[in-house]
């Protein structure tokens, strides 16, 4: 293996970044990881605890010192979200991460870096490894499928975590510390279809939205970016307003935390109607690239009559069905926080389409910091289901993480912080799932922080951590452990 990042510092939390990044680890696929990680622990001669979700807990005993200080629970995530650039090759289920240095940043090539969240991982084997530092008694608690609705957490067992002191190594701004967090559901509807042969008298045409940035369907929400499945939804209606269509195939996005960056949709017209066609897609162009001009210039819609027409379409009654739903879901922030100025406090994703024998499925990330809004988006979501004859279940809920102004973790964060740096830290909260929720519901009483090194464009191809900010939170660590008596 060659060891791109064995100059960096710190030189331990680097090496295991860089081991981590040799073993794949997308949600779903994370049995080989977590066995890396029993078997550190026992090359450790630590405690250790494997579960049947395969989350991995290993404990450490206090410091010389320490002996009386609170327990203290380190947690990340070990799997990350599997995205590459479409020209890239790369399988994810056994090839590892290609990394590289660029300046000040850490990048993989042309695939997400699990940066989000390995590099929490890294330093939690960092600390264990090591008895230069001084610290409580620790408990490394490593989730699984995080990225794909938090089931490991789901499926922990309190039983194995003794600490009520929890830090969270999971978020991507440093110099903030979040102190609260949305919950959230994953929205699955179904709309039924009916297929019919093709008329050979039709047109199909592939139609491609293309060109967007997407990105983290939490942390940029607020951006304003463009939704491609939902801009796909404006080209079909568009269309359907004019003429009949038939749809083929609806296809978009890949992951229901990400905000899709390109759909794919096949129709059929009438030959006389393809002028029509041809015009409303150019239409719909031009108004696309004036209203995303700033986040999204890129933008493109690529069309083309296919040589190979598809044998089967959606019956008129389907299509119609299909589009509207398509259309008329609530997309992007729902409401702001009154309470922390500049917080989305609801918002929905339609993060993927796909088209299966029996119908099309749309599957939203609902998130809110308000339980009741969070079961009301839902509820829309179920009515405009309902009324286009389709049905919504839903998947890996999750509760929102309540602020504690009691908190004495917090006290100690902000104490250090402000020793080290000669200023406050920034208290914040987080339009995003974190396992602090399911923790704080599933442990009772639990005091949790969040924080994190700079990472940018997390869950894209592009996405990538900074070197200086990885050191200056490792520092900033080991300080506020030490300080926890």
């Amino acid at each position: 293996m060659i060891e791109v990042l064995k100059d960096l510092q710190p030189v331990d939390v680097f090496k295991y970044f860089e081991k981590l990044s040799q073993i794949p680890r997308g949600s779903g696929n994370e049995k080989e990881v977590s066995d890396y990680l029993v078997s550190f622990a026992k090359d450790n001669n630590l405690e250790y605890v494997q579960d049947s979700a395969l989350n991995v807990v290993i404990r450490k005993k206090a410091s010389q010192g320490y002996e009386n200080s609170p327990i203290v629970v380190l947690q990340g995530h070990m799997d990350m979200v599997n995205e590459k650039n479409s020209d890239v090759e790369h399988d994810f289920t056994k090839d590892p991460l290609k990394l590289r240095i660029v300046e000040d940043r850490v990048y993989a090539t042309g695939t997400t870096l699990g940066a989000d969240n390995g590099i929490a991982v890294a330093m939690g084997l960092a600390i264990l490894a090591s008895n230069e530092y001084q610290h409580p008694a620790i408990e490394l608690l490593v989730t699984t499928s995080e990225e794909t609705g938090m089931d490991g957490a789901m499926a922990l067992d309190p039983k194995n975590i003794k600490g009520r002191t929890l830090i969270n190594i999971d978020s991507e701004e440093e110099g903030t510390l979040l102190v609260s967090c949305a919950g959230g559901v994953t929205a699955k509807a179904s709309i039924p279809v009916k297929f019919e042969s093709v008329n050979e008298n039709l047109v199909a045409y592939s139609i491609k939205i293309i060109g967007l940035k997407g990105g983290h369907s939490g942390m940029e929400i607020d951006k304003e970016r463009g939704n491609s499945n939902k801009l796909m939804g404006r080209v079909l209606m568009s269309i359907l307003s004019e003429i009949d269509i038939r749809l083929s195939s609806l296809n978009g996005g890949s992951k229901h935390n990400a905000i899709p960056r390109e759909t794919d949709a096949v129709i059929l017209v009438k030959a006389e109607d393809s002028v029509i066609v041809e015009k409303k897609i150019s239409e719909c162009e031009e108004i696309f690239k004036n209203e995303l001009r700033t986040p999204d210039p890129d933008i493109r819609i690529k069309f083309e009559v296919l040589q190979n027409s598809p044998t089967q379409m959606f019956s008129k009654e389907s299509t119609k069905n299909v589009v509207n739903y398509l259309y008329l879901i609530i997309n992007g922030v729902t409401s702001m926080s009154m309470d922390i100025k500049g917080l989305a406090e609801s918002s929905l994703n339609l993060g993927v389409i796909t088209t299966y024998e029996d119908g099309v499925e749309f599957i939203s990330s609902i998130r809110s910091s308000v339980r009741s809004i969070k079961n009301e988006l839902y509820n829309r979501l179920s009515v405009t289901a309902e009324i286009n004859g389709g049905s919504v279940i839903s998947e890996s809920s999750y509760p929102e993480w309540a602020y504690n102004p009691d908190s004495k973790i917090r006290t100690v964060f902000e104490n250090v912080y402000e020793k080290m740096y000669g200023k406050k830290p920034h208290i914040s909260a987080i339009h995003a799932g974190l396992e602090c929720g399911l923790f704080a519901e599933k442990f009772g009483e639990l005091d949790a922080i969040s924080f994190g090194p700079n990472l940018y464009d997390v869950h894209t191809p592009n996405e990538n951590m900074s070197i200086s900010s990885v050191r200056r939170t490792w520092e900033y660590l080991l300080e506020v452990l030490k300080n926890i008596k």
